[in-house]
């Protein structure tokens, strides 16, 4: 009987010092996983603000773009416009000051002026309204 109570205890130490391993490995790969997710937020908002930055820096395109259209005469701008598809020159037109594109939209071609004009009608027209 001491011999089964011996061999249980050596059995019972086997598998604590198992466990014990098991538990270390765990300990381990937790602060894997959390100096892994870290990085990760890191990253994220690195890649938040590089996105940030190029949403600015394109918004800060199309300003110039818009405003170097509003400067030229409108019939060059029309012109301009008349090359361009007409998705890409509503946009243009929608960011411009109401006289300004209503003096280019007067140079186009009656043609363009109808496309562009229901480009720039239809642009909201899937937006929910309730």
């Amino acid at each position: 009987m001491l011999t089964a109570f011996q061999d249980r205890e050596a059995r019972l130490q086997e598998r604590e010092l198992a466990l014990r391993d098991r538990m270390q490995a765990l300990r381990v790969a937790d602060q894997e996983i959390e100096r892994k997710m870290a990085a990760l937020t890191t990253a994220e908002e690195e890649l938040r603000q590089t996105l940030a930055l190029a949403d600015t820096a394109a918004e800060d395109d199309l300003t110039r773009l818009t405003k170097v259209y509003e400067n030229m005469k409108p019939k060059q701008a029309a012109a301009l416009f008349e090359e361009m598809d007409p998705h890409f020159a509503a946009g243009f037109l929608a960011r411009m000051r109401p006289e300004i594109a209503a003096a280019v939209m007067a140079g186009l071609s009656p043609g363009a002026a109808h496309t562009f004009s229901v480009v720039l009608a239809g642009r909201n027209a899937n937006v929910p309204s309730e």
